[in-house]
């Protein structure tokens, strides 16, 4: 029997799709604002959520999704009404969400910390029916407002001097793009893991820009790269029966590895040359910033 003979591996594949579609476009703005690492700490603030669940015994995807957007926005805020610097700022969040993810999974007894392993690294048979529908509206609403902001974001994520400049609220999008990566990291923890979906976020974008020059063909290139990792590695880990996100991100990091292989050998012309507002073709800094 083939893998997609299994409803639970049809689940598993769609689920792997929409977050390798996803987490990149998020991963791209995160990359040219030189937050890379923001992903990392929401995930990690999603672990209180999920140890939360396990404790009051309530679903964890919609409990992690509503304390990972609490923690997004409680890190905007500290950034914003604080002198604590961005990285201070997330170092506080990052803490106090893998701090309260621990012990309230370890109140929770022995049948969550059992559980705990699913979400940390991902798992291919826990993605319920209800779990499948849950990302899928998350992930639209992501995208529909991917859709309608994604042009104030670009300049955002260009220059928020000049977004300011322009007239745009700096402070409501930036808040919006670190709630987008809460959500966006909920989305990939049956999947990929808490742990693993930053990678998933920013590794393919990091891969696309050796060998892309402009931020729209970086997102395009960093999306197949991020679709291909995720489908790819689910089978792998099907095959070998190891969990699906250290496989998915191993393969994405053969991704970068052969990138960076073919950039140097296939120059780019407007290589070093940095996006202009308003020109989503023009090109992007070059590497992960």
């Amino acid at each position: 029997m083939t893998m997609l003979s299994y409803d639970f591996m049809q689940r598993a594949l769609i689920a792997a799709i929409v977050v390798g579609l996803t987490a990149p476009l998020i991963g791209v703005f995160l990359v040219q604002r030189r937050l890379a690492l923001l992903g990392d700490g929401m995930g990690h603030v999603a672990l209180t959520g999920v140890g939360l669940a396990f404790l009051v015994g309530t679903a964890p995807l919609p409990t992690a999704l509503v304390v990972a957007t609490a923690g997004a926005i409680l890190l905007e805020v500290i950034r914003l009404r604080s002198r604590t610097a961005g990285d201070v700022a997330l170092a506080l969040v990052f803490y106090g969400g893998i701090a309260g993810g621990v012990l309230l999974t370890s109140l929770s007894g022995s049948r969550g910390s059992s559980a705990l392993n699913q979400y940390l690294f991902g798992s291919l048979s826990t993605i319920s029916m209800g779990d499948l529908i849950a990302l899928l509206v998350a992930a639209a609403i992501v995208l529909v407002i991917l859709g309608l902001l994604g042009r104030q974001l670009f300049v955002l994520s260009l220059d928020p001097d000049l977004a300011h400049v322009q007239g745009l609220n700096t402070t409501r999008l930036s808040m919006l793009l670190t709630v987008l990566a809460s959500i966006t990291v909920v989305l990939g923890m049956r999947t990929v893991g808490l742990l693993l979906i930053s990678a998933i976020m920013i590794v393919p974008i990091a891969a696309a820009q050796q060998l892309t020059g402009s931020f729209r063909s970086t997102a395009i290139a960093g999306i197949a790269i991020g679709i291909a990792s995720c489908a790819l590695g689910l089978g792998a880990s099907f095959s070998a029966d190891v969990p699906p996100g250290p496989t998915i991100v191993l393969l994405a990091l053969a991704c970068f590895a052969a990138c960076a292989l073919a950039g140097r050998l296939i120059p780019r012309r407007g290589r070093r040359e940095p996006a202009q507002a308003g020109d989503a073709n023009r090109p992007m800094e070059r590497g992960v910033e």
